[in-house]
């Protein structure tokens, strides 16, 4: 199945095009994942001039039109009002358009999915963003599951001690003294793997609701909640 992958809670706009399947029977994963095209550029002011155009250059790039896309992931945040609200209304509209379901992922859990590779069983991992304001979004994570966050702190206010190894914002993951994965931003694959056993069951995903963890500097009331099922 063709899911488009969508995430703006960071300065890094990110679409991409991911083929998802069921793992084959007796493999080591419960999912088969590949990559047909992304497209991710960092710019904080940029989102909603550039994420539907590499939208557009994924579908052209992979060959494939909007009709094959079967489900809709994005990250929900944590991240700024401004820029999270783009992604999120985007993958809204998209659903709304072609009737396909839109799930929400916790962008830290994407990060989180894309560094597992390189950690050891029982090596916990903090994952850190950007929250402006000299503060960092974070959230901790054991075997691939979070156990703590995600939350909004100075980083001075943050205590590390559990973590073993850290991975997001290159500006900030360097505030602790732990060793870095160079994973910084959500990837269209870790947005996916994180989505995918809803994706995969075609279950009924829950109403968009954005991770901002404070109040935004400007709100505007239409924007609460987006319909995530896609009808």
């Amino acid at each position: 199945m063709l899911v488009l992958a969508v995430d703006t809670a960071t300065p890094a706009v990110t679409a991409g095009l991911v083929e998802l399947e069921q793992g084959t029977p007796g493999a080591t994963t419960t999912m088969d994942l590949r990559i047909l095209a992304s497209r991710v550029r960092v710019d904080p002011r940029a989102h909603a001039e550039v994420l539907t155009p590499q939208i557009l250059e994924c579908l052209t790039e992979a060959g494939r039109s909007r009709t094959d896309i079967a489900a809709v992931v994005v990250g929900v945040g944590p991240g700024p009002f401004t820029g999270l609200r783009v992604g999120m209304a985007t993958a809204a509209a998209f659903g709304d358009a072609l009737g396909i379901p839109v799930y929400g992922v916790c962008s830290l859990d994407a990060i989180a999915a894309d560094a597992a590779p390189d950690l050891t069983p029982d090596r916990e991992l903090l994952v850190v963003t950007d929250a402006r304001r000299r503060e960092v979004y974070w959230a901790r994570y054991r075997d691939g599951v979070r156990v703590a966050g995600p939350e909004v702190i100075k980083p001075g206010d943050l205590d590390s001690a559990q973590a073993e190894v850290i991975a997001g914002s290159a500006s900030h993951v360097d505030f602790f003294d732990l060793p870095v994965l160079p994973v910084e931003t959500p990837s269209p694959a870790g947005l996916v793997r994180v989505a995918a056993p809803e994706v995969l069951a075609r279950a009924v995903p829950q109403s968009l609701t954005p991770l901002y963890l404070r109040r935004p500097d400007a709100v505007e009331n239409s924007f609460r909640t987006l319909d995530r099922t896609g009808a």
